[in-house]
Parts: structure tokens; C-alpha cells; sequence
């Protein structure tokens, strides 16, 4: 499978920004899902992630609350919904696809495919 994230860009403090990732090439429910980030010179960090169903989502703890994680399976895509966005969470953020759990593990070992990353720039 393919994925295609996108919907970076530069935001202020305060603003929102969904983001998308596509899917082709397979069928997406057969996929758990989880996005990613890398700040310039940090590790790549788990985001959040979203079961197969969509009905099993988890996040990070430094989001939570403030980003949501929902899929489509119809039209192959997840997305990843920022609000209350801070300069923190500027990054390069990847979606990436695990065939095979049922739930996204917020390892980014367990995960076979990736999308080629968007940026995210967030300024006060």
C-alpha cells in the first residue's frame, strides 16, 4: 500500500489544521493506522494512531485533547485533526500502516508502510 500524507502547512499559536493521509495500491481496512512526527534535530514520536475499524484510537499524551485521529475507509483515508496547535508541535509529520494488528501500536517498528511526510510550522 501507498500512502500520500498532506495538509501541512504554517499556522499560528492557536489555529487548527487537518491533515490527510491517502491510501492506495490495498484495502485500507485491512490496516492500522498511526501518525507520526520529527521535530528538526529530535526523534521521530508517536502521535496518535487509530484502529482498523476506527473504532480503537490512542494519542500521545502531549496531544491529547487537543488532536483527533478518525478514518474513512470508503474513501482510503485517515486524517488527523490539530487544534490549539502550539510551537511545539511543529514537525514533519508521517502517517504510516501496520497489516498486522487490529490496533496502531505507538512503536514505529511494528509499521510496513509510510507516507513520505508533511510540515507542519507552527509560530507565535
Amino acid at each position: 500500500v501507498q500512502l500520500q500524507a498532506s495538509g501541512g502547512g504554517s499556522v499560528q499559536t492557536g489555529d487548527s489544521l487537518r491533515l490527510s493521509c491517502a491510501a492506495s495500491g490495498g484495502s485500507f481496512s485491512r490496516y492500522s493506522v498511526g501518525w507520526f512526527r520529527q521535530a528538526p534535530g529530535k526523534e521521530r514520536e508517536f502521535v496518535g494512531g487509530i484502529s482498523r475499524s476506527g473504532a480503537v484510537t490512542g494519542y500521545a499524551d502531549s496531544v491529547k485533547g487537543r488532536f483527533t485521529i478518525s478514518r474513512n475507509n470508503s474513501k482510503n483515508t485517515i486524517y488527523l485533526q490539530m487544534n490549539t496547535l502550539k510551537a511545539e508541535d511543529t514537525a514533519i509529520y508521517y502517517c504510516a500502516a501496520d497489516g498486522d494488528r487490529l490496533t496502531a501500536s505507538n512503536y514505529a517498528d511494528p509499521y510496513d508502510y509510510w507516507g513520505q511526510g508533511t510540515l507542519v510550522t507552527v509560530s507565535s
